[in-house]
């Protein structure tokens, strides 16, 4: 008796187990769930991206130092600031549609042999 009531209890621990494990992947599939899933894979790559533009210049910026020291040239610029950002847009928007034309239609013309006649 004992050993059936655990195997009953274990079979049901199991299957609400596995019952939530699927529910839980299957919100995870939503449409709403994977767009919030990309815009957070997109800031995040962003900010990588960003990053790595900063570790670029200040590596361009230390080597062309190490040139003008080299060179005998004048003092390199200190770090500049970053350039304000943009006040435009990058890409213009489209410009707006014209309307549709009204379709004319026509009136199909037959011909008549006794017209000519």
């Amino acid at each position: 008796m004992f050993r059936r009531t655990f195997w009953f209890s274990a079979g049901a621990a199991a299957g609400v187990w596995a019952t939530t494990k699927v529910n839980r992947k299957l919100r995870q599939l939503t449409p709403e769930s994977l767009a919030a899933q990309a815009a957070d894979k997109a800031v995040e790559a962003s900010h990588r991206l960003r990053e790595f533009a900063l570790d670029v210049r200040a590596g361009m910026l230390q080597r062309e130092a190490e040139l003008g020291e080299a060179l005998g040239l004048e003092a390199a610029p200190e770090d500049p600031a970053l350039p304000a950002p943009r006040r435009t847009r990058a890409v213009e928007p489209p410009a707006p549609a014209r309307p549709a034309r009204p379709r004319t239609t026509r009136t199909p013309r037959t011909y008549n042999r006794n017209e000519d006649h």
